[in-house]
């Protein structure tokens, strides 16, 4: 396949491949429908620059122009951010359509990935995975996220799945699907806003390296796919739990008496959150966020070591 026909490298990436620096990937569909403008591209340039304080190379992704670029520039970050919602949301169904098109889009979780591994790029910093929607036993709405990560060969850094999903029934598809789920410095699965879901997870790795360890030895070892790193958010932001569940039982409650679903669910919970938590659960999301990128950049880092 001719990757230079699809897939650009931003100048700081080409360059850190060169040298065989570690490098993380990020995703924008957070800078364009996770987060309101200016906030969105004020916290992307803040995680870049997390990534670059530990020691390697961010490579945010995004669609321009029918290329997949690793690696946006400031002034693209900037214009992402500014169309906000207006940008496509980009999973894996989506690419070859965007690309054709040559339309703006903003990646997914399993975007990302994708990207990623085009890129060679092993470590992936998110917000939260998507998986299994409450009431996913009768409206089969699951994340494509999760199939990615069962295919895909990047390890994903995250605060755990977004806590407007069903926690349990995501968990239980991962454990299908193969994919290793490790908690980071905690036996507790995260809930994304808050640091429990109140799951237990299978296996904890206390240090970078010893994940680093593990995801070189899947992938050694020929087992396709990712893995779930799963990151408590940090405690000074954590989020009151009653407040966060009465939240989201008001964002879910709305969202389904004005029938949003498919790809407008999460963006408007998100948004109605926010607004209903007077602005502390955007806080905490720019908070995880940060705290999973510094976590990916020391991952990526001991994967070169």
């Amino acid at each position: 396949m001719n990757l230079e026909k699809y897939l650009t490298l931003g100048d700081e990436v080409r360059q850190a491949k060169d040298k065989g620096r570690p490098l993380v990937a990020l995703e924008s569909t957070i800078i364009s429908h996770g987060m309101p403008y200016p906030e969105n591209v004020k916290t992307a340039l803040e995680v870049e620059s997390v990534v670059r304080s530990r020691g390697a190379v961010p490579a945010t992704v995004a669609i321009l122009d029918g290329k997949i670029v690793a690696g946006l520039s400031g002034a693209q970050i900037e214009e992402l951010g500014r169309k906000g919602q207006g940008v496509v949301k980009a999973s894996r169904r989506d690419l070859p359509v965007i690309l054709a098109k040559r339309i703006a889009g903003a990646t997914t979780v399993a975007g990302t990935m994708i990207a990623a591994r085009l890129a060679g790029i092993e470590v992936f910093a998110t917000g939260g995975i998507g998986g299994a929607h409450r009431g996913a036993q009768r409206s089969f709405d699951i994340s494509a996220d999760l199939t990615e990560l069962a295919r895909t060969d990047v390890a994903v850094v995250c605060a755990g799945v977004k806590a407007i999903l069903d926690i349990g029934l995501t968990l239980e598809i991962l454990e299908t699907l193969g994919v290793p789920v490790i908690s980071y410095g905690t036996d507790n699965f995260p809930a994304f806003y808050t640091r429990s879901s109140g799951f237990k997870t299978e296996c904890r790795c206390d240090t970078p390296a010893e994940i680093a360890r593990a995801l070189r030895c899947k992938w050694d070892l020929g087992l396709a796919g990712g893995a779930v790193i799963a990151n408590p958010v940090p405690a000074a932001a954590e989020a009151n739990p009653a407040l966060k569940e009465e939240a989201i039982a008001l964002a879910l409650a709305e969202a389904d008496k004005l029938g949003i679903a498919g790809k407008r669910v999460t963006p408007y919970l998100l948004e109605k959150i926010a607004l209903v938590t007077g602005g502390k659960s955007l806080a905490t999301n720019i908070a995880l966020i940060k705290s999973n990128a510094a976590l990916a950049a020391d991952i990526a880092c001991s994967l070169r070591s």
